[in-house]
């Protein structure tokens, strides 16, 4: 780095060090191929807005409790670098970072990103069963498929198919649970079929009174043997007893006899743990949620209607909206309608209001669109992370808009009575699940489009009296960074054909599901759904830079584009494992050349998309990218051209 470009860079730390609050507010530095990376004492002190206006930051947000400032390929590395130096402080590793992140959460955020944990591991199946409960519901009531045998029949199937998944959900929460903390997740399906065993009397019949109850006398303590259907708490806290108790007794038990004796003393204990203790204090605990919840709807009415579904997306903001996994499982056992579905579904779409309000506003800026657009595409499908962190959080007045929005949408669900009868969908695809009862769909429908006006209304007035800020000078700021040229005149005529550099789908990068991606805060770029493991080069091209994580690489075309290959989503958090890189820095390659192997089965089992995104990082003065129609791609096929 020579003494211009490093005194630059100075003065960047510096103005990153005083916004995110002072050296003593710093308590980790890492970076990984594209983002500056902070753990902070104190998130509050960070003037979130003053480091997006600093030189050269392309983007700011914070995620897994660390300050994320995107400056690009290769330019972080040196950033990084003189920050750490300027504070005297150890650049980390991306893993200590998270370590030292997740030792700053208080119990409360720890305690949530478990339960969010426990449920991601399980939410496919209890998606599938929510569509398949609402489907069900639809043919249900359709007089020409009960006239029909093979309909008939059909439908008897779709609705065994949904039921069964709710039937045994404290099994799937329990094995869940006791993976999620560390035990062995047999012993939770164990647990799980405990709580559900045929030998105890059906929870729902002894509710009815319509089944006898035995009851056992230990220690003198009355113990009812009565089944835990529905009992998601209850699975939850049994799961947590399990793991802990699986790892206490696999590490005292003499090796000898540890296959035996361990999961018999985890299994013992755990039972009688269950029975006595955590079956009550869970069903108590179930039972005041739901009591509580249920209290608001009848005696708050309209305004405890109006204040969850205003407030639900500054719950997701913090994280806390995990929870409510649970809350809505229990809800459905104990009264079979869950109310909260439809008041987050309409508090999304007024955030996606916000979005088109904010939009309006700024219909000419081209970034706008760039970011906008995909955003409430998003939010159709009840993803709202892409709206909230990258439109209106960060312009601060559509986030009140669309929370204006969604307490509206609110009364709507209240007015009519809106419920569903599953979870885990919104929005579009949550039409599916909503009950049908007293024109249920159609009021669905009506709440929505109520509360995305609503949302759109009150930005654009809002905006009216906020300063606009221009989201394209962020970006813009990335283009002072200088660019090596070959030698030759810079008016040159330049095009360089770029091919494949995995075999897979090809897809535009604005489909790929990560914001920094997908909304182009890097800049324009291509992605691959791979289908092949080895990553080549996509023309003849330098090796500028290769991550220490493995998973990105940095490459210079003859023209003197750059490329930045990045191999998965949040890939780094692997650590380098699963890749095999063949090349390194200042290493010349020709088109199709192998970069890297990347096991990307395994990758996939971890829980990472797979999907393989070339940025097109820095680009000579006056040059443009065409992109070749999406399509299947073997490597080295054309997927897109650079043009001056």
């Amino acid at each position: 780095m020579d003494a211009e470009k490093r005194q630059h860079y100075e003065k960047i730390a510096a103005e990153i060090v005083r916004l995110a609050g002072g050296r003593d507010n710093i308590l980790g530095v890492a970076h990984c191929a594209t983002r500056l990376r902070l753990v902070l004492e104190d998130n509050d002190r960070a003037d979130m807005a003053g480091i997006e206006n600093v030189d050269l930051v392309k983007g700011v947000f914070v995620a897994g409790d660390q300050l994320q400032i995107i400056f690009g390929a290769g330019l972080v590395n040196d950033v990084c670098q003189v920050l750490a130096e300027s504070i005297h402080m150890d650049s980390m590793s991306l893993g200590d970072l998270k370590t030292k992140a997740n030792k700053r959460m208080n119990p409360v955020q720890r305690a949530v990103k478990a339960l969010s944990d426990v449920f991601i591991e399980i939410m496919p199946g209890i998606l599938a069963a929510a569509l398949l409960t609402g489907l069900s519901s639809v043919l249900g009531n359709l007089e020409f498929v009960a006239n029909n045998d093979t309909l008939y029949g059909i439908a008897t199937l779709i609705n065994i198919a949904s039921g069964a998944i709710f039937g045994f959900l404290p099994l799937c929460v329990a094995y869940s649970t006791v993976k999620r903390f560390g035990g062995r997740p047999i012993m939770g399906i164990v647990m799980g079929c405990i709580m559900l065993s045929t030998s105890l009397t059906d929870a729902y019949a002894a509710a009815q009174g319509t089944a006898e109850v035995t009851v056992l006398h230990i220690f003198g303590l009355p113990v009812e043997l009565v089944g835990f259907q529905g009992g998601i708490i209850v699975a939850l806290l049994i799961g947590i007893v399990t793991a802990k108790l699986d790892i206490f007794f696999e590490k005292k038990v003499p090796e000898v006899i540890r296959l035996l004796v361990s999961p018999l003393l985890t299994t013992l204990s755990s039972a009688f743990l269950l029975f006595i203790i955590i079956g009550p204090v869970g069903r108590a605990l179930a039972s005041g949620i739901t009591s509580a919840l249920v209290w608001m709807t009848q005696n708050l009415g309209a305004v405890g209607y109006a204040v969850f579904s205003g407030v639900q997306q500054l719950i997701v903001i913090t994280g806390l909206h995990h929870v409510f996994g649970a809350i809505e499982s229990q809800l459905l056992v104990d009264t079979g309608r869950n109310f909260l579905n439809p008041l987050m579904s309409v508090a999304i779409i007024a955030q996606g209001g916000a979005v088109l309000g904010y939009l309006a506003r700024n219909i000419k800026d081209a970034r706008a669109k760039e970011l906008c657009i995909p955003s409430f595409v998003s939010v159709l499908f009840g993803i709202t992370e892409p709206a909230l962190f990258g439109v209106n959080l960060r312009y601060r007045y559509p986030l009140i808009g669309g929370c204006l929005g969604g307490a509206v949408g609110g009364v709507v669900v209240y007015v009519t009575n809106l419920a569903a009868l599953g979870f885990g969908t919104t929005v579009v695809p949550g039409i599916a699940l909503a009950d049908p009862a007293n024109n249920g769909y159609l009021n669905y429908i009506i709440a929505h489009v109520i509360a995305l006006a609503a949302g759109f209304i009150f930005t654009f007035v809002l905006g009216m009296g906020f300063d606009r800020k221009k989201a394209a000078e962020a970006a813009a700021a990335g283009d002072s960074q200088a660019v090596l040229g070959s030698g030759k005149a810079d008016t040159e005529a330049i095009e360089e054909e770029i091919g494949a550099y995995v075999q897979g789908q090809y897809i535009g990068i604005e489909k790929v599901n990560d914001p920094t991606f997908s909304q182009k805060i890097l800049g324009e770029g291509v992605a691959i759904i791979p289908s092949g493991d080895i990553i080549c080069a996509p023309a003849d091209v330098s090796v500028e830079m290769v991550a220490d994580t493995k998973h990105a690489v940095t490459l210079r075309t003859a023209a003197g584009n750059a490329l930045l290959i990045h191999v998965g989503l949040d890939t780094v958090q692997l650590g380098g494992k699963y890749f095999n890189v063949h090349v390194k820095a200042g290493q010349v390659l020709k088109k199709g050349d192998c970069i890297m192997e990347a096991d990307f089965e395994k990758i996939a089992q971890e829980g990472y998309d797979t999907t393989v995104c070339m940025i097109f990082a820095e680009m000579k003065d006056g040059c443009r990218t065409e992109r070749e129609p999406e399509k299947t791609v073997a490597v080295g096929d054309k997927i897109a051209v650079i043009r001056r």
